[in-house]
């Protein structure tokens, strides 16, 4: 198992075949725990919208409906030389029937934010909910968090106006 030193120099635009994405499953709580924790503070707060320090909970939980119609976990993996990867982002995702949209919460980890591996999640998630059929994604974030409103924007998400003064409210409907 490799852990990215906090020194590491990442290139200016990552290659297509140095990153992957998959969906995660009940063996990487480890190792997506490590993840959450090599988060800065910063990035975990956005996140989890707020402090969480029990990261081997939220790893669990993260891969626990695993097999759940509707619900997923996809890992960004950043493959290094020895062959080894590294977990450098994460996006869950819950589908509410009853709401009929699907809910998402994602990370990235700080140096390799802004660097098209959120954008790749995004996308990655996007297929995956129209193959389930499913017609609208939505998120909420925090109106102070510029990264993921900016992301959003670039996926195409836009905003309901269903926040308050804390929170926006972000969702695009998925083409058939």
């Amino acid at each position: 198992m490799s852990q990215l030193s906090p020194d590491v120099v990442v290139a200016p635009l990552l290659t297509e075949a140095a990153v992957s994405i998959r969906t995660a499953d009940a063996s990487d709580v480890e190792r997506l725990s490590l993840y959450f924790t090599s988060l800065s503070i910063t990035a975990r707060n956005k996140r989890f919208m707020g402090a969480r320090a029990d990261v081997a909970l939220l790893a669990a939980e993260c891969v626990a409906k695993v097999g759940h119609p509707g619900h997923f976990t996809l890992l960004a993996e950043f493959r290094q030389q020895e062959g080894q990867s590294t977990i450098i982002g994460e996006m869950r995702y819950a589908y509410d029937a009853a709401a009929r949209y699907g809910d998402f919460a994602i990370s990235v980890a700080d140096v390799f934010q802004r660097k098209g591996v959120g954008l790749r999640m995004m996308n990655a998630m996007e297929r995956r909910a129209g193959d389930l059929g499913h017609e609208m994604i939505a998120a909420e974030t925090a109106r102070t968090n510029a990264e993921m409103r900016g992301l959003a924007k670039k996926a195409g998400f836009a905003d309901t106006g269903l926040g308050d003064w804390q929170s926006v409210h972000l969702a695009k409907r998925l083409s058939r």
